[in-house]
């Protein structure tokens, strides 16, 4: 059994002639440690799927399946469970609380989480050591993403997911988002899925999941991912 399994997954809005179809038979797997780039245009049901994965949002068909465990059979008090201790989020907009500092918006976790980690070591491996007594608006877009990313990863959660990470931050500061993203899959074993548009991320990838119109059009894995550093796009 994969790590993570979609199975026939469909996501339907509406009824009748305003049926929306978001996710229209979705197949696909993970596996524990690969950083997986989900690509496709918009409106292909990216985000719906990210939602889905993440327990946001319930499948109107179909199994998902995250460390052998059917999420898709979770009541409203386990996906609330799941979402505090399985999956951490990033996001395109930080989402920092403005009058904290970064350590402090990184010790949220400890709050949520009984396996929490330490949140000082986790600001250290996203390279804000000297940056953990800023507030929000005293940082660079990337290094508020960065905090954002230590959050997530202070959870110390089974899975982490990203929805278009770079897209708020310019050229060069996108690249060492995406580089510690990377190494969070490769250093410290994380699943890390990164929802995105742009197809010059899949180089990065252990596995490529393209989607269009909610199916999954092709999913391929990469033999040879390359650093985030030498990306161009």
């Amino acid at each position: 059994m994969s790590f993570v399994e979609f199975k026939n997954v469909k996501k339907i809005y509406g009824s009748g002639e305003v049926e929306v179809r978001a996710a229209n038979g979705l197949n696909f797997t993970m596996e524990e440690g690969e950083i997986v780039v989900v690509v496709g245009p918009s409106g292909s049901g990216k985000t719906t799927l990210l939602n889905m994965l993440g327990g946001m949002d319930n499948v109107t068909s179909g199994k998902i399946i995250l460390d052998g465990n059917e999420i898709t059979k979770y009541n409203e008090r386990d996906l609330i469970n799941y979402r505090r201790h399985d999956i951490g989020f990033v996001f395109q907009f930080y989402n920092l609380i403005q009058n904290l500092t970064a350590l402090e918006n990184v010790e949220l976790a400890n709050q949520l989480c009984d396996n929490a980690l330490d949140a000082k070591k986790t600001l250290e491996l996203v390279g804000l050591k000297k940056r953990m007594d800023n507030f929000p608006s005293q940082l660079s877009g990337g290094e508020q993403q960065r905090v954002s990313i230590a959050r997530a990863l202070a959870k110390n959660p089974k899975l982490l997911l990203c929805d278009e990470p770079t897209g708020a931050l310019d050229y060069k500061t996108g690249k060492e988002v995406l580089k510690v993203l990377q190494d969070t899959a490769l250093k410290h074993g994380k699943t890390v899925v990164i929802i995105t548009h742009n197809s010059a991320f899949c180089d990065i990838a252990n596995r490529v999941i393209r989607i269009r119109g909610g199916k999954v059009i092709e999913e391929k894995l990469n033999k040879k991912p390359v650093s985030a550093e030498t990306l161009e796009w």
